[in-house]
């Protein structure tokens, strides 16, 4: 069983999860090879037998779970950071907090199509793949041991992708992480002083300024942020005011499954198809933050490294304005 422990000093959890890996060779990375052969890939149809049992699947007929001729399928991470089973076993040691590993950890796989990214998928398929997360997350919030739940994906070795198979990955977590937590923190702190969600405000804004907008359509909008970490990082919010993705309706897949595949094409003709994370940020599960939270898409591409000087201080050096970085992308010919 994994540990979630808590550093006293500023409040952080980690999750020690020994079963994954845990030898100093474990951490020697090999040299880059050739792409895996699709008969030996455990996302691909056909090798259902190599992934655990599946929790979901979309079929356009009707078949056995576990068995091919599926367009998204859910599955139990092999290798979980987090385990469903067994209890919290929350306990002092001294000065430390520590819980038991329990969570859920599930990867989606977005395609078939073993050489198919998900910047290549038709939006109809984006949409199953938004409507899969939504799913999940709606059967997950059921167990009140979960108190949050992330949904990410690493795209490319560089940004933590282990698979070259387009898929994403969902972790429910017993507890709210500490950069959610900050983030509520802000939003909560802006909606008490002036009584307006902040990401709102920002909408409005940049609208009106016009020179951080990537892409933008009815219902969502993509912007790179007025204070970007990362070059090119790029943000997805829903035009109006929604705190949960799980809450998201069919009208608004249909929108921003274009405006994420506009959004990934434009990176890709620019960057020329970079690694990336994006991250899905959503409110907990079970708290009340309809009035003040916004949840939105971060896209980020890997173009430059976490050093010593940002671990040190928190700060992050972009060497390219989001003004810069936003004209290159909407400017870009897809």
């Amino acid at each position: 069983m994994p540990d979630l422990r808590r550093d006293p000093i500023v409040g952080r959890w980690v999750i020690i999860s020994t079963e994954r890996r845990g030898r100093p060779h474990d951490f020697v990375k090999p040299q880059s090879g050739p792409p895996v052969s699709t008969a030996l890939c455990p996302f691909c149809p056909g090798q259902e037998r190599l992934t655990p049992k599946e929790i979901m699947a979309y079929r356009p007929q009707p078949s056995g779970p576990n068995s091919p001729n599926w367009t998204v399928r859910v599955v139990p991470n092999k290798f979980p950071a987090l385990h469903v089973e067994g209890d919290m076993g929350r306990e002092g040691i001294g000065l430390y907090d520590r819980m038991n590993g329990v969570g859920a950890h599930e990867v989606i796989i977005e395609t078939p199509n073993h050489v198919e990214g998900l910047v290549d998928l038709p939006t109809k398929k984006i949409e199953d793949m938004l409507w899969a997360y939504r799913d999940r997350m709606i059967d997950l919030r059921k167990d009140l041991r979960f108190r949050y739940i992330l949904i990410f994906k690493n795209h490319g070795a560089s940004a933590g992708a282990t698979l070259e198979h387009s898929h994403s990955q969902l972790i429910a977590l017993p507890i709210v992480p500490t950069s959610v937590q900050e983030e509520l923190d802000g939003c909560r702190n802006h909606y008490q002083q002036k009584e307006r969600c902040i990401y709102c405000d920002i909408l409005r804004q940049d609208l009106s300024d016009g020179d951080r907008i990537v892409a933008e359509n009815p219902e969502f909008l993509c912007m790179t942020p007025f204070a970007p970490r990362f070059p090119f990082e790029m943000w997805i919010l829903p035009k109006r005011h929604a705190a949960y993705f799980e809450e998201s309706q069919k009208s608004q897949f249909e929108f921003l499954a274009p405006i994420l595949s506009e959004s990934l094409r434009r990176m890709d003709k620019v960057l020329s198809r970079p690694p990336y994370n994006f991250i899905l940020h959503s409110s907990p599960l079970h708290e009340k933050t309809g009035d003040y939270y916004h949840w939105h898409l971060e896209v980020i591409p890997k173009l430059t490294q976490v050093a010593g000087f940002e671990w040190g201080t928190g700060f992050y050096i972009n060497p390219v304005s989001p003004e810069e970085a936003a004209t290159f992308l909407r400017e870009a010919v897809i």
